[in-house]
């Protein structure tokens, strides 16, 4: 874990040398949050911010000075939008110093998005260097409780931390990409139905037993994929005691589940299975799902003992990982930041 966890953070490192710097202060003409401010031209709550966004289809932004803003977040407006958190380093997420926190679950607001922080539910939408945090799960009750539900085409998220316990980020429909960020839970924290989401160069962290990724892909047509590329498959720092061996790269919502697990160091909390059936049978859900590994190391890493229902691929041409272009589509470029590429 320390290894590839220096090893992150180094390449970040080299790469904001070059490419990335601090962001102190708004883009031109950005909507302003600071909390506790007596500015009538900025906003108290990132929630009334979005709100003051005109309802057409120009290009606006929202910029967040630091703080902890405890709300929920529902961005839905029809132009392009890009949200900016203050941040001394825009390469990654330890530097953020803008956090979004909800206590909220599915039990107690009627479904998973409706229990998010941050609902975003929009094509064309940006969000850089924030926290989004749910804290239902630190309730011994626990539940589903999400820390981002993504409904749209061409969402990217960079410098992200997220967290919260079970279903902390809900990838439903869309294209969306993630780069340079933390996604930290416990029980298929990374899930959703119809969404292709490709999540690189980042940190999934497990902070207690259960699965990584519950694909809820119900047929051979549906698009849902999900893609963990270049990342880091590590026990979270405050993780649960007893953790290792009771974590799962992930397991199948439904029969044609398709993840796909690539380049990436894959830590010791892993279970030499490395994928789970859904429930025990006649519910295991494993006749048709595509579960691919490629080119991972570390402790973790591919070993005689792996589920049968899983894919080790080859390095030969026809068993090449999936790419950006492959999962999110040969006109990635005009829309995803290429500096976290």
């Amino acid at each position: 874990m320390l290894l590839s966890s220096t090893f992150l953070l180094a390449a970040a490192a080299s790469a904001s040398a070059v490419l990335f710097g601090p962001r102190i202060s708004p883009p031109q003409g950005a909507v302003v949050v600071r909390l506790d401010t007596a500015n009538p031209h900025e906003y108290p709550s990132v929630q009334s911010a979005v709100e003051a966004l005109p309802e057409d289809n120009t290009t606006q932004s929202i910029f967040i000075y630091p703080g902890t803003y405890s709300e929920a977040v529902y961005i839905n407006r029809t132009g392009p939008t890009y949200v900016y958190g203050y941040t001394s380093d825009t390469s990654t997420w330890t530097e953020n110093e803008v956090t979004i926190t909800r206590y909220a679950a599915k039990n107690t607001t009627g479904s998973d998005d409706t229990s998010g922080t941050v609902r975003v539910h929009k094509d064309q939408f940006g969000m850089y260097n924030i926290n989004l945090v749910n804290t239902f799960g630190e309730n011994p009750n626990n539940g589903q409780a999400l820390a981002l539900s993504a409904y749209g085409n061409e969402q990217g998220y960079y410098g992200m931390s997220l967290k919260s316990y079970q279903d902390t980020l809900l990838a439903n429909t869309g294209t969306q990409f993630y780069s340079h960020s933390y996604i930290e839970g416990v029980v298929d924290f990374i899930f959703g139905q119809e969404g292709r989401a490709f999540i690189t160069k980042s940190r999934i962290a497990s902070a207690g037993p259960g699965c990584v990724t519950a694909s809820g892909r119900d047929s051979a047509t549906n698009p849902a994929l999900y893609v963990l590329d270049q990342c880091e498959i590590a026990l979270a720092d405050d993780a649960e005691s007893g953790t290792s061996g009771k974590v799962y790269l992930g397991r199948p919502w439904h029969q044609f589940a398709m993840v796909s697990v690539q380049n990436s160091w894959l830590g010791p909390q892993l279970n030499p299975a490395g994928w789970s059936i859904w429930d025990p049978a006649p519910n295991e859900n494993i006749e048709n799902v595509t579960f691919v590994e490629y080119e991972n190391y570390g402790p973790g890493e591919w070993n005689s003992q792996r589920a049968n229902f899983s894919t080790l691929l080859n390095t030969s041409a026809e068993d090449a990982p999936y790419t950006i272009g492959s999962v999110l589509g040969s006109d990635y470029l005009s829309w995803i930041d290429v500096r976290y590429v």
